[in-house]
């Protein structure tokens, strides 16, 4: 993934990487590593909590959230938000919501590492780690160390 970015993006300079609070933090950092290690550039990195920018607050219960962490001004920059499972597309219209409070930034585009379909909204990843069709009963939990796929309400 770090290869198709580099070869789209050509000006790592301008690059922000964005993790989602709390799942694509750490493959923000991974991606951000390997983009470091293949551009010979300092990629600036961070993290976006969407937490109180969600439009289904009311259905959903309130988890405590992170802080975000945005070192740069993101005006003019290009931002990659990076995600661990696209689903609704809910949370990512949310980060862009957020993006705002940072700048106004050039251009976003967006890494999951894994596309499980059933989008609400129309958004569409840049980058995929793993197209993974599920039912809307399954749940996904995509870490560093693998994907699992579980049926809701399972203990």
């Amino acid at each position: 993934m770090a290869h198709e970015v580099v070869e789209r993006v050509r000006d790592t300079d301008a690059l922000v990487v964005l993790g989602l609070q709390t799942g694509g933090v750490p493959f923000a950092e991974v991606l951000a590593d390997a983009l470091e290690e293949i551009s010979a550039h300092r990629v600036v990195r961070g993290s976006l909590d969407v937490s109180f920018y969600r439009d289904d607050v009311a259905q959903r219960p309130f988890v405590a959230s992170s802080a975000s962490h945005v070192p740069v001004d993101l005006s003019e920059r290009l931002v990659l938000l990076v995600d661990d499972v696209l689903f609704t597309g809910r949370t990512i219209r949310s980060a862009l919501n957020a993006l705002g409070d940072f700048g106004r930034p050039r251009a976003v585009q967006l890494a999951v590492m894994v596309d499980r379909g059933h989008r609400e909204l129309p958004i569409r990843p840049d980058y995929v780690g793993k197209n993974l069709p599920t039912s809307l009963s399954e749940e996904i939990v995509a870490t560093l160390e693998g994907v699992w796929i579980g049926t809701r309400g399972e203990g």
